[in-house]
């Protein structure tokens, strides 16, 4: 017997219009876990990850990773390399999404995309960051100085290089000024470090 006719539509728009969605919020838009359940049997709808959902022909945006990690990590705040490949500031693929939480915050286990937690103290955690939309979803995104500094405070997991190139990168681009760069370093009290740098390159 199949769904009701209003029921399949209403899922359809519901994630036409968010671009994807949870099963709970799915559920509080008042669809039935059944015609979820079966328009995913149906391949109508994608089951990107446990509980997360997504029509098919909406996965394209460069940045879909990204969207799935900030829906899995409400709470967290795209950063570090993933941060510098948002701004186009590397050539680096990120084999997962980096996101900054906070030093109490819970850890979510997730399965899919794959997810590297850094943990940021305060004030450091909620400074620099910038508003996106990417299919749909609010994307937190720490602005172009913070990352840098954020990349020099964690160049070990990062690695030196590639904070170097993106300092490189930024210079290049014009994308923030030195003056900048040294503002947010020294609010991350990463200056010290990465001063030589800036004034090599500038």
């Amino acid at each position: 017997m199949s769904e009701p006719v209003s029921q399949r539509e209403r899922l359809l728009r519901f994630l036409h219009e968010k671009g994807m969605a949870k099963s709970a919020e799915i559920q509080r838009a008042g669809i039935t876990a059944a015609t979820l359940s079966r328009l995913v049997a149906e391949g109508v709808i994608l089951q990107l990850s446990r509980g997360l959902y997504q029509l098919p022909d909406s996965i394209g945006d460069v940045h879909h990773t990204l969207a799935e990690a900030s829906m899995r990590v409400p709470r967290g705040v795209v950063c570090l390399v993933s941060a510098l490949a948002f701004h186009g500031l590397t050539d680096q693929m990120p084999r997962c999404v980096w996101m900054a939480i906070g030093t109490k915050d819970w850890k979510p286990v997730i399965d899919y995309p794959p997810v590297r937690i850094a943990r940021f103290s305060e004030p450091y955690l909620s400074a620099g960051i910038s508003e996106h939309v990417v299919e749909g979803v609010r994307v937190p995104v720490y602005d172009v100085a913070k990352t840098l500094a954020d990349c020099f405070r964690h160049r070990r997991s990062v690695g030196h290089q590639v904070a170097i190139e993106g300092i490189r990168e930024t210079l290049r681009q014009g994308r923030v000024t030195p003056a900048e760069i040294a503002a947010a370093a020294e609010e991350r009290r990463a200056w010290n470090v990465m001063r030589p740098y800036v004034e090599a390159l500038v």
